[in-house]
Protein backbone atom coordinates (compact mmCIF):
# COMPACT_ATOMS: atom_id res chain seq x y z
CA UNK A 1 0.00 0.00 0.00
CA UNK A 2 1.67 3.26 -0.91
CA UNK A 3 1.83 5.94 2.02
CA UNK A 4 0.84 9.51 1.51
CA UNK A 5 2.07 12.68 4.05
CA UNK A 6 0.43 16.15 3.56
CA UNK A 7 0.65 18.72 5.47
CA UNK A 8 -2.48 21.68 5.08
CA UNK A 9 -3.19 24.99 6.66
CA UNK A 10 -7.05 25.81 7.79
CA UNK A 11 -8.46 29.21 8.95
CA UNK A 12 -10.70 29.59 11.73
CA UNK A 13 -12.79 33.07 10.84
CA UNK A 14 -15.43 34.53 12.99
CA UNK A 15 -17.15 37.76 11.97
CA UNK A 16 -18.69 40.04 14.13
CA UNK A 17 -22.14 38.37 14.03
CA UNK A 18 -20.56 35.42 15.69
CA UNK A 19 -20.82 33.22 12.06
CA UNK A 20 -18.13 30.66 11.34
CA UNK A 21 -16.67 31.24 7.66
CA UNK A 22 -17.57 27.96 5.84
CA UNK A 23 -16.56 26.16 2.52
CA UNK A 24 -18.75 23.48 0.62
CA UNK A 25 -16.94 20.73 -0.94
CA UNK A 26 -17.22 20.31 -4.79
CA UNK A 27 -17.90 16.91 -6.39
CA UNK A 28 -14.11 16.50 -6.87
CA UNK A 29 -13.72 15.31 -3.29
CA UNK A 30 -14.75 12.43 -1.58
CA UNK A 31 -17.48 13.95 0.26
CA UNK A 32 -19.48 16.47 -2.81
CA UNK A 33 -21.91 18.55 -0.16
CA UNK A 34 -20.33 18.51 3.03
CA UNK A 35 -18.59 21.49 4.69
CA UNK A 36 -15.21 21.92 5.86
CA UNK A 37 -13.34 25.11 6.91
CA UNK A 38 -11.27 27.11 4.29
CA UNK A 39 -7.35 25.42 3.56
CA UNK A 40 -5.67 23.58 2.08
CA UNK A 41 -2.19 22.03 1.26
CA UNK A 42 0.51 23.72 1.84
CA UNK A 43 3.17 23.86 -1.64
CA UNK A 44 6.53 23.06 -1.08
CA UNK A 45 8.68 25.94 -0.07
CA UNK A 46 5.65 27.70 1.01
CA UNK A 47 5.04 28.47 5.10
CA UNK A 48 1.96 27.13 6.61
CA UNK A 49 0.70 30.73 7.44
CA UNK A 50 1.06 31.74 3.54
CA UNK A 51 -0.89 28.57 2.58
CA UNK A 52 -3.82 29.90 4.99
CA UNK A 53 -3.45 33.31 3.26
CA UNK A 54 -4.12 31.80 0.01
CA UNK A 55 -6.43 29.31 0.46
CA UNK A 56 -8.51 31.66 2.05
CA UNK A 57 -8.65 34.38 -0.66
CA UNK A 58 -8.52 31.02 -3.49
CA UNK A 59 -11.82 29.59 -1.72
CA UNK A 60 -13.94 32.65 -0.49
CA UNK A 61 -12.26 35.42 -2.27
CA UNK A 62 -11.30 37.39 1.36
CA UNK A 63 -7.91 38.86 2.17
CA UNK A 64 -6.92 37.92 6.02
CA UNK A 65 -4.43 37.58 8.23
CA UNK A 66 -3.01 34.84 10.46
CA UNK A 67 -3.63 36.32 14.20
CA UNK A 68 -2.75 32.55 16.08
CA UNK A 69 -2.04 28.90 15.64
CA UNK A 70 -4.66 27.27 17.78
CA UNK A 71 -4.15 23.59 17.00
CA UNK A 72 -2.26 21.08 15.27
CA UNK A 73 -4.11 17.96 14.18
CA UNK A 74 -3.39 15.15 13.02
CA UNK A 75 -5.35 12.67 10.44
CA UNK A 76 -4.43 8.86 9.36
CA UNK A 77 -6.94 6.74 7.53
CA UNK A 78 -6.96 4.64 4.79
CA UNK A 79 -7.60 6.30 1.62
CA UNK A 80 -7.85 5.59 -2.39
CA UNK A 81 -6.70 7.29 -5.31
CA UNK A 82 -6.81 6.78 -9.12
CA UNK A 83 -4.03 4.74 -8.35
CA UNK A 84 -5.61 2.28 -5.37
CA UNK A 85 -5.51 2.15 -1.89
CA UNK A 86 -3.53 4.75 0.08
CA UNK A 87 -2.12 4.94 3.64
CA UNK A 88 -2.64 8.50 4.21
CA UNK A 89 -1.94 11.19 6.71
CA UNK A 90 -2.37 14.41 6.88
CA UNK A 91 -0.83 17.27 9.11
CA UNK A 92 -3.47 20.05 9.76
CA UNK A 93 -2.52 23.27 11.12
CA UNK A 94 -6.00 25.05 12.19
CA UNK A 95 -4.96 29.41 12.45
CA UNK A 96 -7.47 31.88 13.99
CA UNK A 97 -7.97 34.39 11.38
CA UNK A 98 -9.06 37.89 11.15
CA UNK A 99 -10.55 38.85 7.59
CA UNK A 100 -9.44 42.16 6.54
CA UNK A 101 -11.22 42.95 3.20
CA UNK A 102 -12.43 41.03 -0.04
CA UNK A 103 -15.92 40.18 -0.89
CA UNK A 104 -17.35 36.79 -0.64
CA UNK A 105 -17.38 34.56 -3.64
CA UNK A 106 -17.14 30.99 -4.31
CA UNK A 107 -14.54 29.17 -5.62
CA UNK A 108 -14.66 28.04 -9.37
CA UNK A 109 -13.17 24.39 -11.00
CA UNK A 110 -11.62 23.83 -7.32
CA UNK A 111 -12.43 21.09 -4.28
CA UNK A 112 -14.82 23.75 -2.79
CA UNK A 113 -17.29 25.19 -4.68
CA UNK A 114 -19.58 27.31 -2.35
CA UNK A 115 -18.43 29.72 0.69
CA UNK A 116 -20.63 30.82 3.59
CA UNK A 117 -21.08 32.78 6.69
CA UNK A 118 -22.97 30.62 9.03
CA UNK A 119 -24.77 30.71 12.04
CA UNK A 120 -24.18 28.33 15.43
CA UNK A 121 -27.50 27.05 14.02
CA UNK A 122 -27.19 27.18 10.36
CA UNK A 123 -23.91 24.63 11.63
CA UNK A 124 -26.40 22.33 13.33
CA UNK A 125 -28.23 21.42 10.26
CA UNK A 126 -24.78 21.10 7.78
CA UNK A 127 -23.05 18.03 7.27
CA UNK A 128 -19.26 18.87 8.44
CA UNK A 129 -16.58 16.80 7.89
CA UNK A 130 -14.22 16.21 10.78
CA UNK A 131 -12.06 19.63 9.85
CA UNK A 132 -15.34 21.35 10.24
CA UNK A 133 -16.35 20.06 13.34
CA UNK A 134 -13.30 20.82 14.64
CA UNK A 135 -13.35 24.71 13.66
CA UNK A 136 -16.86 24.62 14.80
CA UNK A 137 -15.23 23.28 18.60
CA UNK A 138 -12.24 25.88 18.30
CA UNK A 139 -14.47 29.02 17.40
CA UNK A 140 -17.56 28.24 19.52
CA UNK A 141 -16.16 25.77 21.92
CA UNK A 142 -19.31 23.23 21.46
CA UNK A 143 -19.08 19.73 20.91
Amino acid sequence: MRRVQRIAAYNVCVDDQQRLLMCRLSTITERPGWWTLPGGGVEFGEHPEDTARRELLEETGLVGHVAELLTVDSLHRPARDGNGDLDYHSVRLVYRTDVDGGDLKHEADGSTDLAAWCTREELAGLSLVDMGKLGVRLAFGTP
